[in-house]
């Protein structure tokens, strides 16, 4: 270590005690472990236990001129895990900060630590009686509120937009100052927490996808369960009904604003991916699936080449006018339009266990699958969604709860915004499916509505992270998705920490005031160096 860093460590062992500043080999065998295979030189970690502490920390840092890295709970798996952007950064780790501070149960605002996960806001809403929903997202129980909604994650109850309901924020500053919002301080804390805007100019997106500070609380609105909560599934038994179906998508978001929450169109590959075990021993020369398996595999399955699911929240009687609504707007276009509640598919479930055989068991797995995501889009995390990251890992899940990058997956994100214009999700469609297999990667597409004018899609690429080809063969992969998708108009709304050195060239002008910025609020070596910049 640097005589900085000496210096450093030993002050931090003081402020938080020796065995919370982790040192040595002890540092990658904690944080080092991603998906995305990410490695990077930590030289130390600080596990804080106390939000007191962590002004002094940070000051710390700055004194001796030694870059730090924060974390709430470091499962931003696909995106680099627990790595920080660059080498040599001091991780501090903020996941034992996990109270929830405040609750309002009239209006549904909460205040989080960066450690309060969507398992534990869950089971306090649940202790309480509560009927709210958690802002939930894929990526299950165990991942941070405030870390989602900081690298303005997403989801698919009625607030979509996860920093879009953050109202409020605290963060220490690199100089172990405090941020406070102007509303907070010249009005009072219970304005703040119910107005997102405040007053004068606004500072708290500052702090996004940024190394600006370290936000140590966060307050968000929380969506009230409603009366009704349904999914609608319907697929496209052609490929060339995509066009009409994102303009009849597109209709519906437009027809019902506040009924309908997010919408996702899946093609097949993805929905197998969910589905069905990876056919191994069938793979063709490219150690990938042969399209006429894919179909094989779909009718198999009964998957057609796209798959919607919309949610549905509201009173029983605007949720059974909405269906009449969804049902006319996809008329001639979609086929197997239905729609479930929780209680339907239980009886699904109960069905499925008087059918014999394969077509029983199908039936089961279908209805499993259905009441798990109606408990995701009902508000209460689960980890239906994180089997996609295992699907071509031949090493099995063992443990009670999964983590990709324990498990050793391999998994890296592609996520970038699509306009809502059928010719451009054509191209980008037919984009992935060009791409993604020239590098070895099985291309699984989801486009999810983020408004009736945008797309967020999805494409993971899942690969066996323990082969050195198949990492290099995904980071090609992921470089070419980025730079053809950037060329048809399809940019990432968030990158992984292996790309955001490439990024800050992409915006010059941006990354000028950012620099600016940054000397003011965060001089010297800093927070998160490289952090999006």
């Amino acid at each position: 270590m640097s005589a900085n860093l000496d210096e450093a460590v030993a002050a931090w062992q003081t402020l938080l005690g020796a065995d919370q500043v982790i040192l040595g080999e002890a540092v990658p065998a904690i944080y080092g472990m991603d998906a995305s295979g990410v490695e990077r030189r930590v030289p130390a970690a600080l596990r804080v236990l106390n939000v007191e502490l962590v002004a002094d920390a940070i000051r710390i840092a700055h004194q001796y001129r030694v870059a730090v890295y924060p974390l709430s709970t470091g499962h931003n798996w696909g995106y680099g895990t627990a790595m920080p952007a660059q080498d040599d950064c001091v991780i501090v780790d903020l996941s034992a900060l996990n109270r929830i501070l405040h609750f309002d149960a009239g209006l549904g605002v909460v205040t989080v630590e960066p450690g309060v996960t969507q398992g534990m806001l869950a089971r306090f809403l649940d202790e309480g009686g509560h009927d709210y929903m958690v802002p939930v997202t894929g990526a299950g129980p165990n991942c941070s509120l405030l870390g989602n909604a900081l690298e303005r994650g997403y989801g698919v109850t009625p607030y979509t937009d996860h920093f879009g309901a953050v109202t409020d924020i605290e963060a220490v500053l690199a100089d172990g100052s405090v941020y406070r919002s102007a509303l907070r301080e010249a009005g009072n804390e219970d304005l703040a927490r119910l107005f997102k805007w405040g007053i004068g100019p606004y500072l708290n997106g500052l702090f996004t996808q940024s190394g600006f500070g370290v936000v140590t609380r966060m307050s968000i609105l929380l969506a009230k369960r409603p009366e009704s909560i349904k999914v609608c599934l319907f697929s496209l038994k052609d490929d060339a009904l995509l066009e009409p179906a994102v303009e009849r998508i597109q209709a519906i978001l437009r027809k019902l604003p506040g009924t309908v929450g997010a919408i996702n169109l899946m093609n097949r590959h993805r929905v197998l991916a969910m589905s069905a075990p990876y056919p191994w021993g069938q793979l063709d020369a490219r150690g990938l699936i042969p399209v006429e398996l894919v179909e094989s595999m779909g009718r198999q399955y009964q998957i057609l080449p796209w798959t919607g699911f919309a949610t549905l929240y509201g009173t029983q009687r605007i949720v059974a006018a909405a269906q009449a609504e969804i049902r006319q707007t996809l008329k001639g276009v979609a086929s197997r339009v239905l729609f479930f509640s929780e209680a339907q598919t239980l009886r699904l479930a109960k069905w499925a266990s008087w059918i014999p055989g394969q077509t029983g068991q199908r039936l089961a797995k279908t209805a499993g699958t259905l009441a798990k995501s109606l408990e995701l889009v009902g508000g209460r995390p689960n980890e239906t969604a994180l089997p996609l990251a295992y699907w071509r890992n031949p090493r099995p899940f063992i443990g009670e709860h999964r983590d990709p990058s324990r498990d050793g997956c391999g998994l890296m994100w592609f996520a970038p915004l699509v306009p809502m214009r059928a010719d451009g999700v054509r191209r980008f469609v037919e984009m992935v499916k060009e791409v993604a297999p020239k590098h070895g990667m099985e291309p699984l597409i989801t486009l999810t509505t983020l408004s009736d004018k945008v797309f967020d899609s999805t494409v993971p690429l899942v690969f066996d992270l323990s082969k050195e080809e198949q990492l290099d063969q995904a980071r090609a992969c992921r470089k070419q998705l980025w730079h053809r998708g950037s060329s048809i108009g399809c940019f990432p709304y968030r990158v992984g920490v292996d790309d955001m050195a490439e990024l800050s060239t992409r915006h010059p002008a941006a990354s000028e005031l950012l620099a600016k910025l940054q000397q003011a609020i965060a001089p010297g070596i800093g927070l998160a160096p490289g952090r999006y910049r």
